[in-house]
């Protein structure tokens, strides 16, 4: 085609999907080109085994979020459901693509080789992708020197302030649609991610605000009292991490807002400063992913990897499914299941607990978690998900004891009888650990253990000694000591 027209493409990525504070629009508003916003499910990466149909729906719901602003303008997000390189091409054919806006991606090995492979197009086409920093991420730095100074001065600066109605969008014709999407039937696809279910949060930026309003206003009050509690920290936590995760909310956007609160007149500042630092060390985590994706498959310290395990399909199977025989552990795994969040002692229990009591690998926990997980962020999840299976040499070895945790943060057994209510009848104490009640207790609560509720899969307290001796005596290891110091080298930020 001859005198094809030249576009700007906002090429959204499941990390940016809002509209506030989204440098990709102010941008095209800058360059002055028509301008096509699309998104894309690809096949290759929502049949990947991490991905679930909740991450799929808080997708479906931002976008329609982000949809709801563009009406107004008479534009929108052109959704597709193809792997993007032929997305791109078909877009190539009908028009000259001069520039691909989109933000920097700290994903999984599966979509860093797609961005590759993206590269390489758009350099053949002679097409500008311009890719922005995300979640305070410094993509080539080679040592964490001044990291922090740098990313909290990058979190205030102004934000984006983003003016729709002088943005050119472009408008498809149905058959110039219908020549990109060409592909098979989507409606069945698109009908079961539109179906929304009232267990998860609600994806889009108007809740994302919404949930950022409620928690300075109020319930940041109970934040740290409240933050290793499994059923209250439901209500004390801020429950951001999705909306930051699909990039409903700006992580400048959620600093700023908190450093402002924490600036004003008679608030509680200890519960502030401890969110505030919080979403520094996201940041941190994440570049630490981004700065050795391997870790996605591989211990950050190879010094474990002559930690031998043999997966238990028996004991696997049991975790999975919360039939363990240990309340707390179920409870957690269920609570996971129906409602993608747990707080975070909770995530670190369950990794502590399949790994150390189970002996199984943390491998083969990852993409469990990580399709439970509403907000499953790829660059948090590796490096936490090492740090808890205890295999960095540089952390401090933590092997949670999940009846001492149930009676600190759970003391009346209110979250395990709510996602276990076999337990409804048994006083909160004897709830902790069943398999202790006496047959007549057991008779006078209704709960037969080995018949209404499993027998423990292990003895929680002689594997957490077993564990605790071997993982010790991996740490004086000296390859452990040589990679930690290696370790502290390249990710560490000093003070």
């Amino acid at each position: 085609m001859k005198n094809k027209e030249p576009i700007t493409v906002i090429y959204l990525k499941r990390n940016s999907l809002r509209v506030r504070d989204n440098i990709l629009f102010k941008k095209a508003e800058d360059l002055g080109l028509k301008t096509l916003v699309i998104f894309c499910f690809e096949p290759s990466i929502i049949n990947y085994s991490d991905s679930d149909i909740r991450h799929l729906r808080f997708v479906n719901q931002s976008i329609k979020s982000i949809h709801s602003k563009l009406r107004l303008y008479n534009a929108q997000v052109y959704v597709f459901f193809d792997e993007i390189i032929n997305v791109f091409e078909r877009i190539n054919f009908l028009y000259q693509i001069r520039f691909v806006l989109s933000y920097e991606e700290t994903g999984n090995n599966l979509t860093f080789q797609r961005d590759i492979t993206l590269k390489k197009y758009f350099k053949s086409k002679g097409v500008d992708w311009l890719e922005f920093e995300n979640n305070g991420v410094i993509r080539g730095k080679k040592d964490k020197k001044n990291w922090a100074k740098i990313i909290e001065k990058k979190l205030l600066d102004d934000i984006i302030e983003v003016n729709l109605k002088a943005v050119k969008f472009l408008k498809l014709k149905k058959t110039e649609e219908d020549f990109i999407r060409n592909q098979r039937d989507i409606k069945d696809f698109l009908k079961e991610i539109d179906l929304d279910d009232k267990n998860f949060q609600i994806g889009g930026e108007e809740e994302g605000i919404r949930y950022l309003d409620m928690f300075l206003s109020k319930n940041y009050v109970n934040y740290i009292k409240d933050i290793s509690k499994p059923y209250k920290s439901q209500f004390s936590c801020s429950r951001l991490s999705p909306y930051l995760t699909y990039g409903n909310l700006s992580l400048k956007m959620v600093y700023k807002k908190a450093y402002q609160k924490y600036l004003e007149k008679n608030v509680k500042k200890l519960p502030l400063r401890a969110f505030i630092s919080r979403l520094i060390w996201r940041s941190h985590f994440i570049q630490k992913f981004e700065d050795e994706p391997r870790i996605e498959f591989e211990n950050v310290n190879r010094g474990y990897n002559k930690l031998k395990k043999s997966p238990d399909e028996k004991k696997m199977r049991a975790f999975f499914e919360g039939k363990t025989g240990i309340p707390i552990i179920d409870a957690v795994v269920l609570c996971l299941k129906k409602t993608g969040y747990i707080n975070f002692r909770s995530r670190a229990m369950l990794v502590s607990f399949f790994v150390h009591n189970l002996n199984q690998r943390w491998q083969d926990l990852a993409h469990f978690l990580a399709r439970l997980f509403l907000d499953y962020e790829v660059g948090i999840h590796y490096p936490q998900l090492q740090m808890q299976a205890g295999v960095t040499g540089v952390n401090t070895i933590r092997i949670y004891n999940p009846v001492k945790n149930s009676k600190e943060h759970d003391s009346e057994a209110i979250f395990i009888k709510k996602w276990l209510p076999i337990f409804s009848k048994v006083p909160g104490p004897q709830a902790y650990e069943p398999w202790r009640l006496t047959y007549i207790e057991q008779k006078m609560y209704g709960v037969f253990v080995g018949k209404d509720y499993p027998k423990p899969i292990v003895d929680i307290y002689s594997t957490q000694k077993e564990a605790a001796k071997i993982m010790w005596l991996m740490k004086k290891n000296k390859e452990v000591k040589n990679e930690a110091e290696r370790i502290l080298k390249k990710h560490v930020r000093r003070r």
